[in-house]
C-alpha cells in the first residue's frame, strides 16, 4: 500500500467513526462545566488514562500518544494503528449533606497512525476538548408578603450544552539518533450554552403577574485553530534501561468569533449584547520522562502548566442600576493558572510468554489538578484522581492488537463552603487495533 493510500485510508476510518460518535450525547453532567468554555477534557488514549494519563515520554511503536507528537516517529513501519475509546460515567455529587448521583455515556477519541517513511510517522484524529452539560435549580427566600401573609420565593434554574471538538493531523520525525521532533495542528470547532431562568412563586405557585421573570442566555459559537509541538529524547542507560525525558508547548491565542447575551424579562424589554473575541486558548507548558526496563516495566511522570490567567472570557460589567446600561465585555479575572501532575505504570510480565495472563498489560497510576475556573472570585474544585487498568491481547499469538479496559475515581472537592463535591467512577473501554498491513508477501 503506498503513502497516498495510506493517508486515504487513516482519514476514512477517523471521518467514519467521527460521524458516528457526534451522534451521541457527551455531556459532562457537572455543574462545574457551567463556567467558561467547559470542563476540560482529558486528552490522552485508553492505555495512557490507565497509567495516571502521562505520555510525555512514552515513545511505543504499536499505540498512538497524541499528548507528544514526537512518539509519531516511534511508530512501526509495517503496521497502521487504529485507536478509539469511549466511557462510562457515574458521578455522585453532594452539597450541605444533599446528593444526587448522575450517569452519561461519552465518545472520547479516536486516532490513526502509520508510517510515511523511516524516521517519519504520522497520526490524524478527534476527540473533544471541552464539555458543557447540566441541569439543576436553586430556590431561596425572597420575603414575606404582610398583607396577603404568602412567602416570595425566587427559582433560579440553570441549563448548559456544547463544547468544544478538535480534529488534528500530527507528523513525528527523527532528525538524529535518539532525538525526536513533532507537531499536531488541528482545528477546533464548537458552541458554548449557557441559560439562567429566574421565576418567582407565591407560597409555591409561580406568579408573573406582579413578579416579573428573567431569562438570561449566554452563547457563542466558536472556530480556531490548535497547535502543539513536541520533542523527545531516550538515553540509553545500559543494555536492560532506557530513560526518555519529553516536552511539549501548546501555543496560546484569542478565538475570534462573537459571544452574544439574550436577556429577556417577562414585563420588560429584551436586552441584546454581543463582544467579539471573548474566549482564549492558554499557553501550555508540559514535561515529562519516562523509564523503561527490558520489556517489563515503564514508568513514568508529567508535570503540566496551562496558563489560563492570562485568558480574557467575557461576562456582564454595568456602571449603573439601569439594565439597559450593562456592557457584555471580556476581560481577564475569570481563571486560573492550571498545574496538572500525573504518574503512572505498565507492567508486561512476559511479552512473549506462553501463558495469556503474561501476556497482558497491567497499568496503574494517579493524578492531581488544580482548577482553572473561578467562581464568584473563588478557585474552582481540586482534582484529584486514581487509575487502573489492563491491556487483553486479541488472541493468544498476536498481542499487538488489544482491547483497553480501564477504571477511573476522581475527587473533585470543593474550595469554599456551598461549593459542591463530586465523587466520579469512570470506566474506560478502547479498542487499539494495530496490524501488519504493508507487509509485503514474497513466495519462493
Amino acid at each position: 500500500m503506498n503513502l497516498k493510500h495510506r493517508i486515504l485510508v487513516a482519514t476514512a476510518a477517523c471521518i467514519l467513526s467521527t460521524t458516528a460518535a457526534l451522534a451521541q450525547s457527551n455531556g459532562s453532567n457537572s455543574p462545574y462545566s457551567r463556567f467558561g468554555m467547559g470542563l476540560v477534557n482529558d486528552q490522552s488514549q485508553g492505555p495512557n488514562r490507565s497509567m495516571g494519563g502521562i505520555g510525555q515520554g512514552l515513545r511505543n511503536g504499536a499505540r498512538v500518544n497524541m499528548l507528544n507528537p514526537a512518539s509519531y516517529s516511534a511508530t512501526d513501519s509495517l503496521s497502521f494503528i487504529f485507536d478509539i475509546g469511549m466511557g462510562l460515567q457515574r458521578n455522585r455529587l453532594t452539597q450541605n449533606g444533599a446528593h444526587q448521583s448522575v450517569n452519561n455515556t461519552t465518545f472520547d477519541y479516536v486516532n490513526a497512525a502509520f508510517r510515511l517513511m523511516p524516521k517519519l510517522g504520522m497520526s490524524v484524529g478527534f476527540m473533544p476538548y471541552t464539555s458543557i452539560g447540566y441541569t439543576f435549580s436553586q430556590d431561596f427566600e425572597v420575603m414575606h408578603d404582610d398583607v396577603s401573609n404568602q412567602t416570595i420565593t425566587q427559582e433560579q434554574t440553570y441549563t448548559g450544552s456544547g463544547g468544544l471538538r478538535q480534529a488534528y493531523l500530527g507528523v513525528g520525525w527523527m532528525p538524529l539518533k535518539n532525538l525526536s521532533i513533532g507537531a499536531n495542528v488541528g482545528f477546533l470547532w464548537g458552541d458554548v450554552d449557557h441559560g439562567v431562568t429566574q421565576s418567582f412563586a407565591e407560597d409555591g405557585k409561580s406568579n408573573t403577574t406582579y413578579y416579573g421573570g428573567l431569562i438570561t442566555v449566554y452563547s457563542a459559537d466558536l472556530r480556531t485553530w490548535k497547535a502543539d509541538i513536541g520533542l523527545q529524547y531516550s538515553i540509553p542507560l545500559n543494555k536492560e534501561d532506557e530513560l526518555t525525558l519529553g516536552a511539549t508547548v501548546g501555543l496560546g491565542h484569542k478565538i475570534s468569533g462573537e459571544a452574544t447575551m439574550l436577556r429577556i424579562s417577562l414585563n420588560a424589554d429584551t436586552i441584546v449584547r454581543s463582544t467579539n473575541n471573548a474566549f482564549q486558548l492558554p499557553m501550555t507548558y508540559s514535561v515529562g520522562a519516562t523509564w523503561k526496563h527490558k520489556q517489563k516495566w515503564t514508568v513514568g511522570a508529567d508535570f503540566t502548566l496551562e496558563q489560563w490567567a492570562n485568558c480574557v472570557a467575557p461576562h456582564i460589567e454595568s456602571n449603573s442600576d439601569d439594565a439597559n446600561e450593562a456592557r457584555y465585555v471580556a476581560t481577564k479575572g475569570s481563571y486560573s493558572n492550571r498545574f496538572r501532575i500525573n504518574a503512572g505504570a505498565e507492567y508486561i510480565p512476559d511479552r512473549y510468554g506462553r501463558s495469556y495472563l503474561q501476556r497482558i498489560n497491567y497499568r496503574f497510576g494517579a493524578y492531581f489538578s488544580t482548577p482553572y475556573l473561578k467562581i464568584n472570585g473563588q478557585d474552582g474544585p481540586k482534582e484529584f484522581g486514581l487509575t487502573a487498568g489492563v491491556g487483553l491481547p486479541v488472541n493468544f499469538w498476536h498481542s499487538r492488537s488489544q482491547v483497553n479496559f480501564g477504571v477511573q475515581w476522581a475527587r473533585r472537592n470543593a474550595s469554599a463552603a456551598g461549593m459542591i463535591n463530586e465523587n466520579i467512577l469512570r470506566i474506560n473501554l478502547g479498542v487499539t487495533f494495530n496490524e501488519a498491513w504493508f507487509m509485503k508477501w514474497k513466495i519462493d
